[in-house]
């Protein structure tokens, strides 16, 4: 016995041992770049809920490449506006910039616009109590052509908080992924329900032709849950088009699989007791289904598909990414677009619609069982 248990061990050591080496795990990898996934955790982790109205106040002053010098001409104005120590000169020359009238106690930035409207940030500056800024500058090298702009812009929030463009779209988002879900799971249960019974080994397999339809069941179920909803989703997509209608279909022949396997599991452990008696009395196979084994898995198979509803619903996030509409197709633009803020936005909804299906599914199923 202690030799059988010594040899076990052994075995599971070499395997583990070896699929630790397939896999080429490296625990010094999480500590070593770990600082490259901290601004990112960062961003995600201040999702963009609220906000108030931005505004903004830009101001421009001409300057032209040229060696000629020209002294500013002063103007007295109480509008925002800029001047320049010099108003002509060269590359590297050094240009003391004046900022008038602008919005007390605000930070900005400076700006270089050469003449093909290329622009380039040349430093920030902060407002004092009048309003007024001085900042010395070098113009760059990227000046081209004659006539240039230097360009002062401020932008700040103010009024009341209102809920964010982006939280309003998430919603709306978030709700078509729960009917994307629930479709889904409607359809698989209408049909998952009837090819259940066609593939219960215990209802079948009591003559040949129902033998072999029971197979034929149990074999298309296993090669339908073998193929991933994203690979359908993709084939779907490319069939009826990018939007929910792909998600829908890819989720709910993927929920057709996987419900056929578990309420034909569901039947084939009823009390055969009930379905003796039936039809000792000479009740039809229907009969014996409706009266039988139905009042025998309702409940369990009503269990069944809230959880799936649940499952298709954080599903559904991954189907997004390929076309399939909701959430996911969202969220997967703004992490393309490294607006990880956004992106944090709708994982914080994905999270919130998870947790609340998943403690409703648990106390409906508890409640049917």
């Amino acid at each position: 016995m202690k030799t059988r248990i010594f040899i076990i061990i052994l075995a599971v050591l070499a395997v583990y041992s070896y699929g630790w080496k397939v896999t080429e795990i490296e625990v010094g990898e999480l500590f070593r770049d770990f600082h490259l996934v901290k601004p990112l955790v960062r961003e995600l982790a201040q999702p963009d809920l609220f906000t108030r109205e931005k505004k903004e106040q830009v101001v421009e002053a001409p300057f032209f490449l040229s060696r000629k010098t020209s002294a500013p001409q002063e103007t007295e104005s109480a509008d925002p506006r800029l001047v320049l120590s010099r108003q002509s000169g060269e590359i590297s020359d050094r240009v003391a910039v004046h900022g008038l009238n602008l919005k007390p106690g605000q930070s900005g930035t400076l700006y270089w616009v050469n003449a093909i409207e290329q622009e380039f940030p040349l430093a920030t500056f902060t407002t004092d109590a009048s309003g007024a800024f001085e900042k010395d500058i070098i113009v760059p090298p990227t000046a081209r052509g004659l006539r240039q702009t230097v360009k002062a812009e401020i932008s700040w929030e103010e009024g009341a908080w209102q809920v964010s463009e982006t939280l309003s779209l998430t919603f709306e988002k978030m709700v078509e992924t729960i009917f994307l879900a629930l479709m889904a799971t409607t359809f698989g249960v209408l049909v998952a329900v009837p090819v259940s019974f066609l593939g219960a080994r215990n209802l079948m397999t009591g003559s040949r032709a129902g033998t072999v339809v029971y197979y034929a069941v149990r074999t298309g179920l296993n090669i339908l849950r073998s193929i991933e909803p994203l690979i359908m989703a993709i084939l779907f997509v490319v069939w009826v088009g990018i939007g929910p209608f792909a998600g829908v279909l890819a989720l709910g022949l993927h929920s057709v699989a996987a419900l056929g396997k578990l309420f034909s599991e569901q039947i084939e452990c009823i009390d055969s007791g009930p379905i003796e008696a039936i039809t000792a009395v000479g009740a039809k196979p229907l009969q014996v289904v409706f009266f039988g084994v139905l009042p025998q898995v309702f409940l369990p198979f009503m269990a069944l598909s809230f959880y799936r509803w649940d499952i298709n619903v954080r599903m559904s996030t991954i189907i997004g990414f390929v076309g399939g509409g909701g959430i996911g197709f969202l969220l997967q633009q703004w992490i393309n677009l490294l607006k990880y803020n956004e992106a944090g936005t709708a994982l914080l909804a994905i999270a919130i619609v998870v947790i609340t299906l998943d403690t409703l599914s648990a106390k409906i199923r508890a409640h049917v069982q």
